[in-house]
């Protein structure tokens, strides 16, 4: 019942966005009472990990009441304070690693609650090709909707961008400003600001910036959407389209983006432009990672060598191919960076937990395979699925084999052990 209660203020906020576009909020932390923060504590991961104090979210649920409703007093006395967030490195390709910063819990519910009352106005602000970290929107739709783009209009060239330390560089000034134009409630920006100065605990040293949002934040993805929808989205949507001389397109996936022109003289003019228009907000387009390629079919253009005309989004190569028919299709494959990542990341795995409990291994094997699949299950995708579960198969057999040097586990045992332990085998779930 409280849930319905919260979902229906939520509408009604978003009702009165829709209603009146140039509304400024400025009434909107009254909102979040007692049995609003419940409701943000109720949406957050269960699993997810713990800040520096070590408390995670059912050790907190635990009191879940008395938490709150102390939580809730410290606001409205504002007596709130942001705690410094503890950083993890995690592992990027080419042995790069990206900062994340894990938070407290109750930073986590406030978070969670000013993301939602955000949402509820800026969601009928954002453009429909925006498609990172909102309701009903995920990236399945995003590289469908590149392939009807493509297909449909005779989409030639794709500029795929690539913005440097987007997280780490957005300009709070400018943050606040965009803000402001459509949410001016103190209270509201106020805890932004205390969440954005908070400091961050790498190891024993405590650092402070004055730029950039916590990546792992809860609302990083909500603020990211607002900076890029009035630096780009609105920009290409507003003054970009009306000036181009064939039809162009952009699909977004949080800062990812890739926009695709019919006529080539317009994706020059952009991919000229683009990197200033950036760099106005404090923002830098990645001048060896930023590319235009010609992404038309294949038998128009004879010069363009096998592979030249590809692309890399969210994962997937997206590539130019005869269908069953004989007819040019644009197929989407997983990313040769990707698969090997996975094999690299299940081998380890399978290594370091080699002396594990068989079926305790198998469960969580399946486990993550099914995880991958699930994502990359695309139409036409299935031998680079194929081709991690034949890596995974041999990398668990190999560390099994090792597990004790008396009782070798050769092919022909570790197939018998297969059949009353199958590995989960790919499918396609996702037609787009």
């Amino acid at each position: 019942m409280r849930s319905e209660i919260i979902s229906t203020q939520l509408r009604q906020i978003a009702e009165q966005a829709i209603a009146h576009p140039d509304r400024v909020f400025s009434t909107l932390i009254h909102r979040m009472d007692v049995d609003f923060l419940r409701e943000a504590y109720h949406r957050l991961r269960k699993d997810s990990a713990a800040g520096l104090s070590g408390i995670t979210v059912k050790d907190y649920g635990k009191a879940l009441d008395t938490n709150l409703i102390d939580l809730h007093e410290r606001l409205k006395q504002k007596r709130y304070i942001a705690p410094p967030i503890k950083r993890v490195w995690i592992e990027k390709e080419g042995g790069k690693k990206r900062p994340i910063g894990l938070l407290e819990i109750e930073d986590k519910i406030v978070q969670k609650a000013v993301s939602m009352l955000m949402g509820a106005v800026y969601e009928q602000d954002f453009y429909p090709f925006s498609y990172g970290f909102r309701e009903a929107h995920n990236a399945h739709q995003a590289i469908g909707e590149i392939r009807s783009q493509c297909m449909e209009h005779g989409i030639r060239w794709i500029y795929d961008a690539d913005v440097s330390g987007f997280f780490d560089n957005i300009d709070r000034s400018w943050l606040r400003t965009f803000i402001q134009q459509r949410i001016h409630d103190g209270g509201l920006l106020r805890l932004i600001g205390k969440w954005l100065n908070a400091g961050v605990m790498d190891e024993e040293q405590i650092s402070y910036s004055d730029r950039g949002t916590i990546q792992g934040g809860v609302i990083s993805p909500v603020l990211a959407n607002i900076f890029l929808h009035h630096v780009l989205d609105k920009w290409f949507e507003q003054e970009v389209k009306p000036r181009m001389h064939g039809h162009c397109f952009i699909v977004r996936y949080a800062d990812d983006f890739v926009i695709g022109f019919q006529d080539e003289a317009d994706a020059r003019r952009v991919m000229e432009v683009l990197p200033k228009r950036f760099a106005k907000y404090g923002l830098e387009i990645h001048p060896q990672k930023s590319r235009l390629l010609w992404f038309g079919k294949p038998a128009s253009n004879k010069e363009v060598k096998r592979g030249d005309n590809t692309f890399d989004f969210l994962g997937f190569t997206h590539y130019w191919a005869r269908s069953r028919k004989g007819n040019w299709v644009i197929k989407r494959k997983t990313s040769r960076k990707k698969v090997n990542k996975t094999i690299q990341a299940l081998w380890s795995w399978c290594k370091k937990n080699r002396h594990m409990n068989l079926s305790r291994q198998h469960s969580i094997l399946c486990s993550k395979l099914r995880g991958h699949f699930q994502y990359f299950g695309v139409r036409c995708n299935m031998r680079a699925m194929e081709t991690v579960l034949h890596h995974v198969r041999r990398g668990w057999r190999y560390w099994l084999n090792r597990r004790s040097s008396k009782k070798a586990l050769d092919w022909e045992k570790f197939e018998i052990l297969l059949t009353t332990m199958p590995l989960a085998s790919p499918k396609i779930v996702h037609h787009v």
